[in-house]
Parts: structure tokens; sequence; C-alpha cells
């Protein structure tokens, strides 16, 4: 796709996840890699009504091009763009499941949604680490980030919410899409000692799917 287009479809999916209730006010944000740096969601913009012309542009070192201010939250998709050659998408949502599990004391920090279901490894992965509590905004939240993201394609900021990477803007969406439904899933469940997927079924699933 060209920019112009890549910018429409940002708008599309975003005002689909606004209207299904993934990101409620300005909350979220998102960006996608383009040849010559980066589109992103505005500061205090609705993922609901954003308008393709008005898209904050950044160059390839994140500084701002053109279009609105960026949001504050830029240095949460550098970190993962720097960590993951793979990255051509971060989508940072607050979304309510993925968020209420980000806020529970007893999960497992470096795989708090265990393998439920196929789908959710195939979108996001085998690791999905939480990261530690910064407040939002906070800089200092950047190297922690990029050090969880090196080896993961997701991440839960504690008592914040997802960001998610995918190979493609639409593979991003889909992919916070699918961890929405793991979370809430996990909360159906996770009192009643689940069936998870093995080790081997997840090896399989990778090695089939990437």
């Amino acid at each position: 796709m060209d920019e112009q287009e890549t910018r429409q479809l940002l708008c599309e999916l975003a005002a689909s996840l606004f209207a299904r209730g993934f990101s409620v006010g300005s909350a979220g944000n998102i960006s996608v890699r383009l040849p010559d740096g980066y589109l992103m969601t505005p500061t205090n913009s609705s993922l609901g009504r954003l308008d393709p012309k008005r898209l904050s542009k950044l160059d390839a070192d994140f500084r701002h091009v053109d279009g609105d201010k960026p949001s504050k939250e830029v240095f949460m998709h550098r970190a993962f763009y720097q960590a993951r050659t793979d990255a051509g998408a971060v989508v940072h949502l607050h979304s309510t499941q993925a968020t209420a599990v980000s806020c529970l004391p007893d999960v497992d920090p470096s795989q708090p949604i265990p393998p439920l279901t196929p789908y959710f490894v195939m979108r996001v992965g085998r690791r999905m680490p939480v990261v530690p509590y910064y407040r939002p905004g906070d800089p200092a939240m950047e190297p922690a980030i990029h050090a969880a993201a090196r080896d993961a394609r997701a991440v839960l900021l504690a008592n914040h919410g997802p960001v998610v990477s995918g190979k493609t803007l639409t593979d991003a969406v889909y992919a916070a899409e699918e961890l929405e439904e793991a979370a809430k899933l996990f909360l159906m469940v996770r009192a009643h000692a689940p069936r998870l997927l093995t080790a081997a079924q997840v090896d399989d699933l990778l090695a089939t799917f990437g």
C-alpha cells in the first residue's frame, strides 16, 4: 500500500476498535512503519474519529514532521520498532479484559495469560511479559518496554494495558483483538485449573504459523 492507503486503513481499523469498545474517549494509540518514517495517531485524539490527513507523521528518527502533534507515548512505539525489526505496526489499547489482567498481582509476570488457545499463540506468540508500572507518558518506561519487546511481540503494561506489534498494521490490530479475547477467556477459567496447550503444541504452532 502507498501512504494514502495506509492512512485510510489506519483510520478504518481504529474506528472499528473504538466502535467495539476496545478503546474509549481518547485512550489508546496506533502507529505504522513507512518507508520514510512512521504514521501515528495524534495526541488526545479518539480512535473513533481520526482524519487520515491529520495523522502525525514522524521521520525515521521519530521527529514530528507533519500532521497533528503525535501521541505523548511516541517512546512506547519507538521501543518496539527499535527492539523488533519485524514490527511493521504497534497498537496500544486500554481494552478492558487485558487491562484487568495487568492489574492482577498473582499472575506470572513473564506470561500472565497462559496458552489456552492456538489462536492466542499464533497471533501473540510464546511470551507476553508484564512491564512494571510507570505513569502514563513517563519516558522512563521506554527502556523497560524495549528490553521486554526484544523477545516478545506484545507486552502488558502493569495497571495500564497492552502494547502489541505485528508485521503489518492489520496483523497488529488482529493480535490486539485476539489478546483481548484471550484475556477474557483467562479471567473466566482461571479459577478452574484449565487445560493448557503443552510446550510441544506451542512449538508446533510457532513452527507452522510463525
